[in-house]
């Protein structure tokens, strides 16, 4: 198979910044975030991973009859956006939905079709598609799969885990590959290095918490500042003279990142109850969340492990022997990551309520379960829409179904199946809101609300 397909089209959906944190001083000049907006939602950037008529021809493989994608094109799209966990993309896309577009061929013409970071970054929430937002729904395992089988092909075997279910993902795992593949000029190699890499499938961050941060990723250890730290996505294609021509692009996508404002929250908000939850999180939150307003302040802490207590396997699994070869090559030239990890970095709360689930890894469905940890559900059912109709505004997340075997669930719904006893999925740690009287926690969730 194609390796722009095994290592590049699986990884292309990351191939702009997977979750990059970019401070820089004062707001991104306009015409750099415009054009910034251009790259990352008007063109492809890769080569075609399948062909054109795999969209149409994908719904042949379901179970279920597929309505026809000439006769009622609409129709296909809904269920086709429904079955992979995708969204109607907010710009022109070639009728295709956010995530897919078509590719770019060796003559630099539109041909066949790749995937884009929007994939995994471009989400919705209450029937709004919303560029920057975490996509909670995506099933990566089975959109690759049946693409490729759409296409006459089978897809690999893999050594890690894609994602158990829908809504993660395992960039780390995906730039790892990618990284053991190139020498520390960014040449390629015959056979890879052993980095002894080991990572579990995440949650997707919001791109409009970018702007408030000085180091990225979850663990922290990479300066923000660095548009090539993203770029390491596109090592199943590009050359490094490829890197150092799109570099200029890369910055200008900085600055559209930087631009992007979180939704508001879109129900009512008792007032009296958020002025009192302000104080509970000043007293309780505030030291490593930050403040809000006029004048915000963000302390970009990294809480250590210890103290955390949430899921390590993502902090310990980036190898020494990965970040060192990382830190050899150009991609971190000026902006060295940190050799060892700590723990993780405390995010900023901007527009909370639509990042539901929470934890680095999506182990807890709203914010009260976060609060009090003895509520978290070991195994769950993810909702299958991220539609209004499953949205819990009482406890700010979405609702879940318990269940305590993937046996009792429809076949439909399996991938939709969330297990905390998986590799990095524990839902464990960040207890501090469990000594909170229950009148303290629902005044701090109406809080949340107003960030």
């Amino acid at each position: 198979m194609k390796i722009n397909l095994i290592i590049l089209g699986l990884t292309t959906l990351l191939c702009l910044p997977a979750s990059p944190c970019v401070s820089l001083a004062g707001a991104p000049e306009p015409s750099a975030a415009e054009r910034g907006r251009i790259a990352l939602t008007g063109k492809g950037h890769l080569k075609p991973g399948w062909k054109d008529e795999v969209y149409k021809k994908a719904g042949s493989l379901w179970e279920t009859p597929a309505p026809d994608p000439d006769k009622d094109p609409q129709a296909y799209a809904a269920a086709f956006n429904r079955r992979y966990g995708l969204n109607d993309a907010p710009f022109p896309n070639d009728g295709l939905p956010m995530g897919l577009r078509r590719g770019v061929n060796e003559e630099g013409a539109q041909a066949g079709i790749t995937v884009d970071c929007l994939m995994c970054h471009g989400g919705s929430i209450g029937g709004q598609t919303i560029v920057g937002l975490g996509n909670t729904q995506l099933d990566e395992t089975r959109l690759f799969d049946e693409l490729t089988r759409a296409d006459g092909r089978r897809m690999p075997h893999t050594t890690f885990v894609i994602n158990s279910a829908r809504g993660t993902v395992n960039a780390g795992m995906f730039s790892a590959v990618l990284l053991a593949l190139r020498n520390p000029d960014l040449s390629t190699r015959s056979f890879p290095l052993f980095l002894g890499v080991s990572l579990p499938e995440l949650d997707v961050p919001a791109w409009w918490l970018l702007k408030r941060k000085r180091t990225m990723y979850y663990d922290g250890r990479t300066p923000a500042a660095s548009a090539r730290a993203n770029m390491q996505f596109l090592l199943g294609e590009k050359s490094l003279a490829d890197l150092k021509s799109l570099e200029p692009t890369f910055k200008d996508i900085q600055a559209y990142l930087l631009s992007i404002e979180p939704p508001k929250y879109p129900f009512p908000i008792d007032r009296d109850k958020s002025e009192r939850g302000n104080l509970v999180f000043e007293a309780n939150c505030m030291k490593c969340h930050g403040t809000y307003g006029e004048s915000p302040e963000y302390p970009n802490k990294i809480i250590p492990l210890k103290e955390i207590g949430t899921d390590p396997t993502r902090a310990l699994g980036l190898s020494d022997k990965l970040v060192a070869h990382y830190n050899t090559t150009w991609l971190a030239e000026g902006h060295f990551a940190a050799p060892k990890p700590t723990g993780y970095q405390a995010p900023p709360l901007d527009g909370v309520w639509a990042t539901a689930p929470y934890l680095h890894n999506g182990s807890v469905p709203t914010v009260y379960n976060l609060l009090k940890s003895s509520t978290r559900p070991p195994r769950f059912k993810r909702p299958p829409s991220t539609s209004f109709d499953h949205y819990d505004q009482s406890h700010l997340g979405w609702t879940f179904e318990t269940v305590k075997s993937p046996q009792s669930l429809k076949p439909e719904e399996k991938s939709s199946f969330y297990d905390t006893a998986r590799f990095g999925l524990a839902n464990t740690g960040h207890t501090f809101g469990d000594q909170l009287s229950e009148e303290d926690r629902m005044d701090l969730i109406e809080y949340l609300k107003t960030l």
